[in-house]
């Protein structure tokens, strides 16, 4: 069994800060990649930002220079500093992780349940 637990969200005004983290627990041999994905009111869920156990990282456009996304791979944590907040960055944010539950398994991706993310004045 592997869980993702997500926390740091809440409402924050715009310009604001906040940070996410993201712990994998459960049976875990390897991780790919842990990232953070969002889904706003009747939209898809788009990639936000993630990054590869081997260093390489990825961010949406729309965050580039206000995300930041970091990882403590011995703990299996994620993070996503968040600043200068806009309320289009209101959604539930999610966790993922790529990875394996042991060396003969395929990768598989996990998710979190979500945090929600609110930016208003």
């Amino acid at each position: 069994q592997v869980q993702l637990v997500e926390s740091g969200g809440g409402l924050v005004q715009p310009g604001g800060s906040l940070r996410l983290s993201c712990a994998a627990s459960g049976t875990i041999f390897s991780i790919w990649a842990m990232g953070w994905y969002r889904q706003a009111p009747g939209k898809q869920r788009e990639l936000v930002a993630n990054k590869m156990s081997g260093g390489s990282t990825n961010y949406a456009d729309s965050v580039k220079g206000r995300f930041t996304i970091s990882r403590d791979n011995a703990k299996n944590m994620v993070y996503l500093e968040i600043d200068s907040l806009k309320p289009e960055d209101t959604a539930v944010y999610y966790c993922n992780a790529r990875l394996k539950k042991s060396w003969t398994d395929r990768w598989d991706d996990y998710w979190g349940q979500g945090t929600q993310v609110t930016v208003s004045s």
